[in-house]
């Protein structure tokens, strides 16, 4: 088994603290949300008194423990999700080639379950056969279930790819921290069809966030009889982010998180629990919380919103283009700007790579990041300022997108040598042009 490569952009000092803290912090952290969105009208200092005046004991009283239908919920889900996944028919994709010179084969199915599960919720709500207010009533549960059940399966991820990788490009680099933080595998499967990272990421993750959305907006209605024109805007935005998601399925996994990030606890763990916990806070707040926005307002956010989503679909959609044709396409009405790199494989095999300079990603070098902040900040809005709470997912997201692009130009660095210079040359700012 080959060594894992893994340079990191911060010092091992850092990388260290910041492994241990998500991996003993992030837990205690999702079961708080949920209390303070849900039990304290989101407010962090009610919260804090309550802990305070509680201590330890307190903590633990209102965590709540995994429930029999809490279970059920997840498992049901997560079979569907895989059934489906497996069964759906899909064109057939091929991911970029590996760092060991391996290329992934993917079907792309990903609208049509994407559209056959938010169909199937809520059918089943409207024929009476499932009130999705359970899974709200429960939600408490259900987080702490996949808490402790997704630390389970990256454990047994850890050793699959210890006892069983799928591919070559996979290794250990000899600290089990570092293995089970950042995983073992680039591209562990079940049998030769079944992808963990495309079911963990997209299939359970990215779903749940849609079928949340959609509970809540369901849970208000059922408690006030009507929903709110917050709830609406925050609900549509979101939905309409995950569908364009669904819809560009194919392009995410060339993205950091399938094609260099690794199966452990850092992508898995927070697929399975960050996602439908934190992800969807802004909709879980709103549901006690009602907001009426008026009709102008609630128009403006929408279409500001909406435009921001288009602004990042469109951002990967030229990217992939430009991909798809090898260069040979128009960028804003004209022939791109670009720069032909090289670069060599782990294996000694020497690359060809295009890097687009024209159009969005001449602006800046991850300039889609900045439409997909505001595209949260438009669906978290419409709870207004009350409370701060709501907004820690988008805090969160510019945190990690930032420190996403920091790794992504070492790493694009290092693969490209000169030629990322040249590049950096010519789109000099990371993500806001003219600012950073």
């Amino acid at each position: 088994m080959g060594q894992q490569s893994k340079s990191t952009v911060h010092s091992p000092l850092l990388t260290y603290f910041s492994m241990i803290s998500l991996l003993t912090l992030c837990p205690p952290f999702v079961i708080l949300l949920w209390y303070t969105m849900t039990h304290a009208h989101g407010s962090v200092l009610q919260t804090f008194s309550y802990l305070n005046n509680n201590g330890l004991q307190g903590f633990l009283t209102i965590w709540p423990k995994p429930s029999a239908t809490a279970c059920k919920i997840i498992a049901v889900y997560a079979a569907f999700e895989a059934a489906l996944q497996l069964l759906l028919p899909g064109n057939t994709v091929h991911g970029p080639i590996s760092p060991a010179g391996n290329r992934p084969i993917y079907k792309a199915n990903g609208v049509a379950a994407y559209l056959l599960t938010l169909l199937t919720y809520l059918a089943l709500w409207w024929f009476g056969i499932f009130n999705p207010t359970i899974v709200y009533d429960h939600l408490g549960e259900i987080y702490s279930a996949l808490i402790f059940g997704s630390f389970v399966f990256c454990i047994l991820l850890y050793i699959k790819g210890h006892l069983a990788p799928s591919s070559t490009d996979s290794g250990s680099s000899g600290n089990i921290i570092i293995d089970f933080y950042w995983g073992m595998e680039l591209y562990p499967r079940i049998g030769k069809h079944f992808d963990i990272k495309v079911f963990t990421n997209c299939r359970f993750g990215m779903m749940s966030w849609a079928v949340l959305a959609l509970t809540y907006c369901i849970k208000q209605y059922e408690e006030n009889g009507k929903v709110a024109d917050s709830m609406l805007v925050s609900t549509t935005l979101m939905l309409v982010y995950v569908t364009k998601f669904f819809w560009w399925e194919a392009g995410y996994w060339n993205t950091m998180d399938i094609a260099h990030d690794r199966a452990g606890f850092y992508i898995c763990w927070g697929c399975l629990v960050w996602v439908p916990s934190v992800y969807t806070s802004p909709g879980m707040y709103l549901v006690n919380h009602p907001v009426t926005l008026g009709t102008q307002l609630a128009l403006f956010i929408l279409v500001a919103g909406i435009l921001c989503i288009y602004i990042n679909y469109d951002c990967d959609r030229q990217r992939q283009e430009f991909r798809r044709t090898n260069g040979k396409c128009l960028v804003w009405g004209r022939a791109p700007s670009k720069i032909e790199a090289t670069y060599t494989t782990f294996t000694g095999e020497t690359k060809r790579s295009l890097l687009l300079t024209s159009g969005w990603w001449g602006l800046a070098r991850h300039f889609h990041y900045v439409p997909e902040i505001l595209s949260a900040f438009f669906w978290t809005v419409p709870a207004l300022f009350h409370h701060f709470l709501p907004y820690f997912y988008v805090i969160f997201l510019t945190i990690l997108l930032f420190d996403r692009a920091k790794r992504d130009d070492d790493r694009c660095r290092s693969k490209y040598g000169k030629y990322w210079k040249l590049y950096c040359d010519k789109v000099p700012y990371r993500i806001i042009p003219g600012m950073y």
